[in-house]
Parts: structure tokens; sequence; C-alpha cells
């Protein structure tokens, strides 16, 4: 058994990056070996954060050993959190990566570890080339690349990024694992009632934070296309400005079919999200991987997704849900032809695919490239 650091955002950091390494941690514990995280003390300056908060609300996990220790704008904690891991002598080191901001703490962090001759690092990289671009972006990616020894990635396409950066390195693919740690699924009309939901109304979800990057806009100008009676639930927090989004939902005279939830949705309260809509819609104008994707496999729930990135590798079209191009006519169809099927028509392929999205098929592959 190995001892393991996962370096990355955990509690009380809240959001996808935050579940996706507390779960890691328990998988790599059930499995026998040692694990802790090191997470941010500070992980943005308050400036750089777009939401309205980087904290959960939720309770501390019990059963994870999580050091809130790195501070990504301080260059003299970075050299403090390295020395530290470095004496540590982990077997294997697993860091996240998902923005060029955090290359040059990580980077940093990473070059005092691989002093001790013994630690084999690996990189999780969410993304390569962000969705949003920024200057420094090249050359910090670069910085934190050259620290890992090994890479593994969750879509083709950023695995086809990395390799314009790094040619030589190991790096292995392998699905975003099922986030099965929002507890079972709960009837339709179980979840309606539980978030004060019309118990008669169809319900389209688009969930997660709200960028621009996702399409939401895109969504919201298909509703003057769709022949189908439904409410567009929205269920996200912006990370943007809001305004121009209250402006659009105005000028299309659609405000009575859409129901907005744009606070932050706590773990507590996602599985009623994904369990109240007869479909979740992905309008993304571009994508690497999506967390909602397997959040749909693990509740069993059919998706509308764009022709984009990993989407419609991960959703076969017309098995597990429906593949169409990003645009408003084409995602107003996607949705008319929802449906004019039979909701249960996705059920069996639904159920039998996510049986591929294991944690333990992610530790075995980090452990193993190491």
């Amino acid at each position: 058994m190995a001892s393991v650091i996962i370096i990355g955002p955990a509690h009380p950091l809240r959001g996808g990056l935050a579940t996706f390494d507390e779960r890691l941690c328990r998988q790599f514990l059930n499995e026998g070996h040692q694990c802790s995280i090191y997470s941010f003390s500070l992980q943005y300056p308050s400036f750089l954060f777009p939401g309205t908060t980087q904290y959960s609300s939720e309770p501390a996990p019990i059963d994870i050993d999580i050091h809130s220790a790195i501070n990504s704008i301080n260059p003299l904690n970075w050299i403090k959190v390295g020395n530290e891991l470095s004496k540590k002598r982990p077997d294997l080191i697993v860091v996240r990566y998902w923005l060029p901001f955090m290359g040059p703490a990580l980077g940093t962090i990473l070059r005092r570890v691989r002093k001790n001759k013994h630690t084999k690092i690996v990189a999780i990289t969410d993304n390569i080339i962000p969705h949003e671009k920024r200057p420094g972006d090249h050359s910090f990616t670069k910085y934190f690349l050259k620290s890992c020894d090994d890479f593994v990635t969750m879509s083709e396409k950023v695995l086809n990024d990395l390799r314009t950066f790094e040619k030589a390195k190991p790096a292995a693919q392998v699905l975003h694992p099922l986030y099965d740690n929002f507890g079972d699924a709960v009837s339709l009309p179980a979840a309606k009632q539980q978030l004060n939901l019309p118990a008669n109304e169809k319900i389209v979800l688009f969930f997660g934070f709200i960028r621009q990057y996702k399409g939401l806009d895109i969504l919201l100008e298909a509703m003057r296309y769709t022949k189908s009676s439904f409410k567009l639930l929205v269920a996200g927090e912006f990370y943007e400005d809001e305004k121009k989004y209250q402006e659009q939902i105005t000028q299309l005279n659609i405000k009575d079919k859409i129901i907005l939830r744009t606070n932050f949705i706590p773990d507590s309260e996602v599985k009623y999200y994904i369990c109240a809509a007869n479909v979740v819609v992905q309008p993304y104008r571009s994508a690497t991987q999506s967390g909602v994707t397997p959040l749909c496999y693990h509740f069993e729930k059919p998706m509308i997704v764009t022709n984009v990135g990993s989407l419609p590798v991960m959703v076969p079209d017309m098995k597990a849900g429906i593949v169409c191009e990003p645009t408003p006519q084409s995602i107003a169809a996607a949705i008319d032809k929802f449906f004019s099927i039979n909701e249960n028509y996705f059920t069996t392929f639904l159920q039998e695919e996510k049986k591929k999205y294991s944690w333990a098929k992610l530790t075995s592959t980090l452990v193993k490239i190491a």
C-alpha cells in the first residue's frame, strides 16, 4: 500500500473540485492506502473570485485529513509547503490542475518535493488550455507541467492539449468517475416537492456555475423555438454578470417559463435538482469533460449535450441522451425530440454505461502510472 497526498481544493472550500478530491481521498483510504489532502488557505484573492463565497456551509468531513496550507499568491508559503511535503516523503502526490493561475504556486511546491528523489508526482489535468484566456496562461502551464512526472486526463481533448506542451512524459485517459457521494436517487415527484417545484410541469434543468462558455444564453434563446411545454430550471451560481441574462429573459418574454435558483447549490441539495428534472441540458460552447455528466449517470438522468469537446463521447446520441449543435434551433429541436420519446427509453443504457465510471479505475491508473 502507498502513502498518498492529494494537492487540490477541499473543505472548507466548496465546489466540484473539492467534492472530487474528497471522494478520491476516500477511495484511496477504502483501498488501504494512507491518504490526506493538502488544500488552500487562500485559493483565490477575493477580487479574482467570481462567485459570492469560496467557502462551504456544509459540515467538515470527519473521515478525511485535510490541511488548509497553500496560499496561492505567497511565494514564501510555496517554499514552506514544498519543503514540508518533501520531508513527508509520500510515495505518490496527486495534484489537480485546472487553471493556469495555479501554475506558479503548484509548480514551485512540486519542485521542492522532487528534491527528495522519492515521491512520484502525477497531475490530474482537468484543463490545459483554459476556457477563458488570460495573459501568462501558456508560461504558467508550461512551468507547472515541468514539475510533474506523469499525467491523467479525463477527456481526449485535454490529452491532446497536453501533448501540445508535453510530448514525452507518460499520460493516460480515464473517464471522470461518478459523483456517487450525493446520496441515492429520489423519485421525481418527491424531488419536486422538496424543491417546491410545480408538480404538473415538465422540468428541463441547466445545472452548475453560470459562465459564458456554458451557453446558458443559447439555451434561453432556444426557448423561442421549442414547441414543447416545460419549465426551464436554472440551478447554479452566476460566475459572470447576471444582468445580461435577466435582460435576455425579459427581451425574449420567457420569464413565466423560467425558474431561477441562482444561489450556490449545497451538496445536500444536489440530488433533488437532478432527480426533479426530466432531462438535463448542457448547451456548452466549448468543453473538455463535464462534472455534470457523471452526476447525471449516477442518478440515471438523460442528457441533452452539444457536440463540443468530449461531451458527445461521454453522452452517446440516442443512448444516454441526445447530441445537438450549440445553436438555439438545434437545442430546441433536441428538447422537442426528447419529449416525443418515452423517457424510459434511455434508462437501460444509462444503467449499463455508468458502470464504466469507476473510482477504483482512477486510483488504479494513478498508482500504476506512477
